[in-house]
């Protein structure tokens, strides 16, 4: 039986293909497209998960929608009538997309895709229950989701037991943690629903002396975690902008103008925000924890990206163990109606465990030779074992390497197949990355890899984290790369069984050094989203700092390529992000 799921609109569109209840395939439209957090109508990555089970929209059984059009728009319609006459241009803006399109989600489907089959519509919060609790190796557990805003939920609790789920409890727009996350965002002048985790990695760097100010005037927080928020500070709920005035009074500053200086006001800002994220994350699970008494919890939304509330779950709660999939924002919707429908709906029993995050399009050595050959590039070809020494060998000179391998990763992390690596072990690396590769802010930290074996030896760890969706204390002072300024790394422990050619590479460095740990960052420039095609893996080497490009068995080193035919301009992309 086969399965396609669906989540577009809003953010991240994106689609998943399951046979039999197990993921065969997912992508997010913005790799296809190249639109970074693409959010219109995912039929690129709809054709790539058909292709990629061999079947065409005719032969598949079911597709699911992540969200119910109908409910959405009731709740829009609400919000501009409860804040009229101030919503009145926004209501002109989002009226006629809705009516034009987005109302008729069935039809636009059958039509996009020749399909005559049955599309079933879920709510937007059950999607993202069931993106994590049916794909989790937990027979029972808790299930907490937070977002920006779904239908009208903005968070809710629950609980799952074997192929069924049980919501419950809920936060309802316009009172919303992540709302309340992007709207900080937007008023330290980055790019709301794009940027978020810019704020995270920012809020090291600051002191939290502006929570007792938050959480005085902005945000009325009860002992569960339900809070109210002050909507006197905030326009999201009525126009075009996320935050008003009042909010420029309540710091003494205006909305810090995109790309310019960083102060300290910022820093403390996000530092206080991040806290006040915390705070309300740990309460909300606590709360349900109480409630559920179930050591076990599942977490899903776009809040469950920030890794720094979900390592403080882990360590200031009763829960013991905690799942939380790749996509865990919007994207991750479309798996989550998908296995709603087989699991739930049509009562199957679970069969299938979200261990690996490789669910992308993915290039043979044969593909990528051809395009190589048709370009006319200089390569040299190596077998596997020579392959990973050579990179063991580049990356413990100083190297920084593109590596792209097998198929792309799902969700917003680059976890070893599109990646861009260097050696943790140099400190110059961090700024070496993030200014002549990636072309983004100095503050940003970057991310480390080691084989699962060895993980305890760098870092204060006692469970596994594939996904790089928790945050750690290093150890010691080997990996100053990828150690942030708190002293502590968003990790991803990689086993021999989920990525072979990664984990060799991975020992073999440590062979070489006695360090298996690489600085891992996604392959992408800024304003970009991660590399898809071997082509855009050439372009974004051959435009960055990146020494050398390594796709398959094929190396190809920057000193030997002929110039682009092409003018790049760095304030081009920076005008994208």
């Amino acid at each position: 039986m086969y399965i396609l799921g669906i989540s577009a609109f809003y953010h991240d569109s994106a689609a998943a293909l399951l046979k039999d209840g197990r993921i065969i395939a997912a992508a997010q439209e913005e790799r296809f497209t190249r639109i970074k957090h693409d959010s219109g109508f995912p039929i690129n990555a709809i054709n790539y998960c058909l292709s990629s089970g061999n079947i065409s929209a005719k032969e598949v059984d079911y597709i699911g929608f992540y969200e119910k059009p109908f409910i959405k728009f009731e709740r829009i319609l609400f919000s501009h009538l409860a804040t009229f006459p101030k919503s009145f241009i926004s209501f002109l803006i989002a009226t006629p997309m809705w009516l034009k399109e987005k109302l008729w989600i069935p039809s636009l489907i059958r039509k996009q895709l020749s399909y005559q089959g049955e599309v079933l519509l879920i709510e937007h919060h059950l999607s993202h229950a069931g993106s994590s609790f049916l794909v989790s190796p937990f027979k029972e557990a808790a299930i907490l989701t937070i977002d920006g805003v779904g239908e009208w939920s903005t968070g809710v609790c629950g609980i799952g037991k074997d192929n069924q789920i049980e919501l419950y409890h809920e936060m309802r727009f316009p009172h919303s943690l992540g709302l309340l996350y992007s709207a900080f965002t937007y008023y330290l002048g980055f790019k709301v629903n794009s940027a978020e985790y810019k704020v995270m990695g920012l809020a090291p760097y600051g002191k939290p002396i502006y929570y007792d100010l938050i959480m005085r005037e902005l945000v009325d927080l009860k002992e569960d975690g339900s809070f109210k928020l002050n909507m006197r500070y905030f326009s999201y709920d009525h126009g075009l902008k996320m935050t008003n005035n009042r909010l420029d009074k309540l710091f003494g500053s205006p909305r810090r103008v995109p790309e310019s200086e960083i102060t300290k006001l910022h820093k403390d800002i996000a530092s206080s925000l991040q806290k006040v994220t915390e705070e309300i994350v740990l309460r909300m699970a606590n709360n349900l924890y109480e409630e559920t008494g179930l050591k076990k919890l599942c977490l899903a939304g776009g809040v469950a990206l920030n890794c720094l509330a979900n390592s403080r779950i882990l360590k200031e709660t009763p829960f013991k163990e905690v799942f939380i999939q790749p996509g865990s924002s919007d994207a991750g919707g479309a798996v989550g109606v998908a296995a709603y429908i087989h699991y739930t709906i049509l009562n199957n029993k679970r069969n299938f465990v979200w261990e690996d995050a490789y669910l992308g399009p993915g290039y043979s050595n044969e593909e990528i030779k051809g395009f190589l050959n048709r370009e006319g590039l200089n390569y040299r070809e190596y077998k596997v074992e020579e392959l990973l020494k050579l990179a063991a060998k580049l990356l413990s000179e100083q190297n920084i390497i593109g590596w792209f391998q097998g198929r792309m990763e799902f969700g917003p992390r680059a976890l070893g197949n599109r990646s861009i690596l260097a050696d943790p072990r140099n400190a110059d690396n961090k700024d070496r990355v993030n200014q002549k590769v990636k072309y983004r802010e100095s503050f940003r930290p970057f991310a480390p890899s080691v084989i699962q074996e060895k993980a305890a030896e760098f870092f204060e760890i006692d469970r596994d984290s594939p996904f790089m969706l928790l945050t750690f204390k290093v150890k010691n002072n080997r990996i100053p790369a990828v150690t942030h300024v708190d002293f502590s790394a968003r990790l991803q422990t990689v086993r021999r069984e989920d990525n072979l050619l990664f984990y060799g590479l991975l020992k073999e460095f440590g062979n070489l050094t006695g360090c298996p740990v690489l600085l891992n960052t996604s392959f992408n420039l800024r304003g970009e989203p991660i590399v898809c095609t071997p082509r855009e893996a050439y372009l974004s080497f051959m435009r960055s700092g990146i020494d050398y490009l390594i796709m398959g068995n094929f190396v190809l080193d920057k000193k030997e390529m002929a110039p682009l035919k092409e003018e790049f301009s760095c304030e081009k992309m920076f005008a994208q992000d």
